[in-house]
């Protein structure tokens, strides 16, 4: 990892060998995802350095084996200083109490330090989902920019697998031309987060844009290697659908809201608002838990309300009454 030499300054040589161990561990034994360990590491790299300040010397495993309340939450207050986030600084300390739960599986700490330190409230955001026929038009090849009919085609594609299918974009991007069968695949086995392995229908329209991307693609498209292919070949990067979102964003009109990711809110909250099971959308989001996909039930309610203030012909009036 890039940042292995970095963290070697703003700790003890004992401290780095469980901490390289810790990183081999979270990406071979329990196969978490490979952006999951990249921010757990930059979270644990931050922290150390903290310490290093903090404790006046590099920190040693024993400085870590028996961290205080107090070290945590002048760690939290610092990186609050420098402009982190609820989420970021939740996000944060969930790193860092996996490497301290890690040692203390190996007899090497105890948490009691982390367990005393409550992570920062999250604030309560409801999904932003697109409208379903903007959705549907970022989703079809006359609504792409591009002017190589091929890229045209794979960047549809891969919309409609997000609005479609309700995959993440890193999931979409991992297909590969034999998972998706040429576009002929009545449903795709999606490997999502936490090695968690979901079965999603493929809508017929999707098999469609997939098929169309692959006849046109100019590239040998390999069983197992990545379907979806850069301008110049080689396995396409989740920066350049995040650009194309954005300029069909100015194209189109849409808020900042309208990303990627969007549309896999947009398929949740349509299926919800079309009479889907919630449990059965937990399924095809691959959800661990039914809390999360419920907050798709508020996103549906506030849109509910808000076309009846919108529709109703009263809802604007004043209460006379008494007049």
């Amino acid at each position: 990892m890039a940042a292995s030499a970095e963290i070697l300054i703003h700790c003890a040589d004992d401290l780095a060998a469980e901490r390289a161990a810790w990183l081999a561990h979270l990406a071979h034994e329990r196969r978490v995802a490979a952006k999951t360990v990249e921010a757990y590491e930059r979270d644990l790299r931050q922290f150390l350095t903290f310490l290093t300040g903090h404790l006046g010397h590099p920190p040693r495993l024993l400085d870590v084996a028996d961290l205080r309340p107090a070290d945590m939450r002048g760690f939290l207050a610092e990186r609050r200083r420098g402009g982190a986030g609820a989420r970021t600084l939740g996000r944060g300390l969930a790193g860092i109490k996996s490497f301290v739960r890690y040692l203390e599986r190996k007899g090497l700490a105890h948490s009691g330090g982390l367990a005393a330190t409550r992570a920062p409230r999250q604030p309560k955001t409801l999904p932003k989902p697109i409208a379903a026929a903007q959705a549907v038009r970022l989703a079809s090849p006359a609504g792409q920019l591009a002017e190589e009919p091929w890229i045209a085609a794979r960047d549809a594609a891969i919309f409609s697998l997000l609005y479609g299918c309700g995959l993440r974009i890193g999931e979409a991007l991992d297909l590969t031309p034999k998972m998706t069968g040429g576009g002929r695949a009545q449903t795709l086995r999606v490997t999502g987060k936490g090695n968690k392995t979901r079965l999603v229908p493929v809508l017929a329209a999707v098999g469609a844009a997939i098929a169309d991307y692959i006849r046109l693609c100019p590239y040998h498209l390999e069983d197992d290697e990545p379907l979806f292919r850069g301008a110049r070949g080689g396995p396409l990067q989740p920066a350049i659908i995040q650009r194309t979102m954005a300029r069909l964003r100015g194209a189109f009109g849409l808020p900042e809201s309208a990303t990627p990711h969007a549309l896999r809110h947009s398929f949740a909250t349509h299926l919800l608002a079309g009479g889907g099971d919630l449990r059965t959308i937990q399924e095809l989001l691959g959800h661990a838990s039914l809390s999360t996909t419920q907050i798709y039930t508020a996103v549906d309610t506030s849109r509910l309300l808000e076309s009846y203030r919108k529709a109703h012909p009263r809802a604007g009036a004043r209460n006379n009454a008494g007049r």
